[in-house]
């Protein structure tokens, strides 16, 4: 099955980002209940404590964008996270190539 990947990278200061993961609670259920999401994770670094990145694995593009979006999960999602849609640096999907396996630590 071939699946989509969205990142989103976030910039979020640090004042708000207690709320920024509150609101991602409250999405990841919009998430949780789509049957276009295969999974999500959201990841803070921690070498630039400003910056999240949440990864999405869709079932394809069309899948996200006129299946989710357009869909009853959306809706809830989008109240969600609208207040932090302008810290956004960068939205965009990606396939997966072939180069996957797991390290030793697996």
């Amino acid at each position: 099955m071939t699946t989509t990947v969205e990142y989103i990278r976030y910039r979020i200061a640090l004042d708000d980002q207690p709320a920024f993961e509150d609101s991602y609670r409250r999405a990841a259920e919009s998430l949780a209940a789509s049957p276009e999401c295969i999974d999500y994770e959201l990841a803070h670094s921690e070498e630039e404590g400003e910056r999240y990145i949440l990864r999405i694995r869709w079932t394809s593009v069309d899948a996200h964008l006129n299946g989710f979006r357009k869909g009853e999960h959306f809706p809830a999602f989008f109240t969600a996270i609208r207040p932090y849609v302008g810290s956004i640096e960068e939205m965009k999907h990606y396939a997966v190539t072939d180069v996957v396996g797991t390290g030793k630590a697996a």
